[in-house]
């Protein structure tokens, strides 16, 4: 009885997480490039216990033989990087990438060996960038949170005042003078664009930003740069203007998803329910 209580209670607090991330999941279904989260569970301990040889008799078809483990815990939890649903805005500012790709953008951060102010690279798929100003006379395209979105050198995607940017499949970005339409656009650069090999690596630091765990060596074995890439037709990764990239949680499968995991963790607390009831009715037992 104390085997059952052990599983039971065990299996709850991996349901209870997994309940968890199917809630983070509902309430993001809306969410600019937002990306689903998976669990993943394994056994706890699992081991066979064999029959005594005598219960072999012939023409037994029940295996001899069961199996006791000690419930389930969760092991992992992934990010699912599957592409949601394109729907147009009109805004130029709103850019979304057609195929398995990720801007680069840059993150503030404080060094602590000097106390400075760093920007580190991170990466992302919410593509609702706005122009803010800057102390250089300029406009960068940044995220609602500040950081700003690169270019392939690794510096901001800078528009001057009184330009509107427009952008290509590529990412090369122009900037074309509103008030002199007879004016050259101005080349601004190109958006960085890479694709994560490894995503099971990505570690999420919010707003749906990824960003690598310190002490990673070689960054080119997990991120591959796709601005080289536009010649392959077959692999070809683009960026859509004036669009924006939804939530890939669908919520159907999130639904039925969170009734069977209920029903999962209601069941295993009716068993801890019965098996406090077996110990109580031991322990009342006069001989």
């Amino acid at each position: 009885m104390n085997n059952s209580m052990i599983n039971s209670s065990v299996s709850m607090n991996g349901l209870q997480q997994k309940l968890d991330i199917l809630a983070n999941n509902i309430a993001n279904s809306n969410t600019v490039g937002f990306k689903k989260k998976e669990a993943s569970f394994e056994d706890v301990l699992t081991n066979i216990n064999n029959q005594p040889e005598g219960f072999r008799r012939q023409g037994r078809l029940s295996p001899l033989g069961f199996n006791q483990g000690w419930g389930s815990r969760l092991v992992q939890v992934q990010t699912n990087m599957a592409q949601g649903p394109i729907q147009p805005t009109g805004n130029v500012t709103d850019l979304a990438i057609q195929g398995d790709g990720l801007f680069e953008v840059a993150v503030s951060a404080i060094d602590p060996a000097t106390g400075n102010q760093v920007f580190q690279p991170a990466w992302t798929r919410n593509g609702a960038f706005s122009l803010s100003p800057d102390n250089q006379g300029t406009m960068t395209m940044a995220m609602a949170d500040g950081h700003f979105l690169v270019d392939t050198t690794g510096n901001p995607i800078r528009i001057p005042i009184g330009f509107r940017p427009s952008i290509d499949q590529s990412g090369n970005v122009l900037a074309y003078n509103e008030i002199d339409h007879t004016a050259p656009p101005i080349n601004v650069g190109q958006i960085k664009l890479v694709r994560v090999v490894r995503p099971q690596l990505l570690r999420e630091v919010g707003d749906n930003i990824f960003s690598l765990p310190a002490g990673i060596a070689n960054t080119q074995d997990i991120l591959q740069n796709l601005n080289g890439n536009a010649g392959n037709v077959a692999d070809r990764v683009e960026v859509m203007q004036g669009y924006l990239e939804q939530s890939n949680v669908n919520m159907s499968d999130e639904m039925t998803e969170l009734v069977m995991v209920q029903k999962a963790f209601q069941l295993n607390s009716r068993a801890i329910t019965s098996s406090d009831t077996m110990m109580n009715m031991a322990n009342n037992l006069r001989g």
